[in-house]
């Protein structure tokens, strides 16, 4: 299992983000951004362009916080020339401190990393990208994917963000599979007949008289 190097206590408090590329069909190449969030592993926001300048990335980063339910005190990315003076200004507008990694250490921004590796191994190299809007919709489903119902280790084989459940008195029925990414993973659940304990209970008869 990978240790997070970042103490328990801080990692609510952290978001990372990076960059990584993609290859079409056609020979072209998609840059991904994403942003994460180190304690619970969930992706919070991940967008694709063919130019990441410094004011879109200013952009995402806005989206990223807009989505998130408490603005996070660091983020942590690389010395990417990407990262320029506009988006050092959003974030430093939005109450954020950067921890730009050191040159040529990725364990520096472990948990990102982590992700791309989860997302290519995963996904993106079992594929064919067609473009832009196919290579966004493929990873937004993995998100979902990842966010909902994939378990990680580090979270006791739990996902960031697993549906509620429920705990019914009884069920009954078959477990069904869910293709996700046309098959490429699956999500197993029951198809089920659930029955609540308190509809089973027998009504009493009024006697006669």
């Amino acid at each position: 299992m990978q240790q997070d190097p970042v103490p328990a206590e801080h990692r609510q408090e952290i978001r990372a983000c990076d960059l990584f590329t993609v290859q079409t069909l056609w020979f072209r190449t998609i840059y991904v951004f994403f942003v994460i969030h180190h304690g619970t592993r969930k992706l919070v926001h991940a967008r694709v362009t063919a130019q990441p300048n410094s004011q879109w990335l200013a952009q995402q980063i806005l989206e990223a916080y807009d989505l998130s339910t408490e603005r996070p005190r660091y983020l942590i990315h690389d010395r990417d020339s990407s990262f320029g003076a506009i988006f050092d200004r959003r974030v430093k507008s939005l109450e954020t401190s950067q921890i730009r990694t050191p040159v040529t250490a990725p364990r520096a921004n472990s948990i990102a990393e982590r992700w791309i590796r989860s997302i290519r191994n995963e996904c993106l190299d079992h594929r064919l990208v067609l473009g832009h809007e196919h290579l966004q919709r493929t990873i937004d489903q993995y998100i979902d994917y990842y966010n909902r119902w994939r378990p990680h280790r580090s979270l006791g084989q739990s996902p960031p963000r697993a549906p509620p459940t429920q705990t019914p008195g009884r069920i009954t029925g078959n477990v069904t599979a869910q293709p996700i990414l046309g098959g490429l993973h699956h999500v197993y659940q029951w198809a089920a007949c659930i029955v609540w304990t308190e509809f089973l209970r027998p009504t009493r008869r009024k006697s006669p008289g």
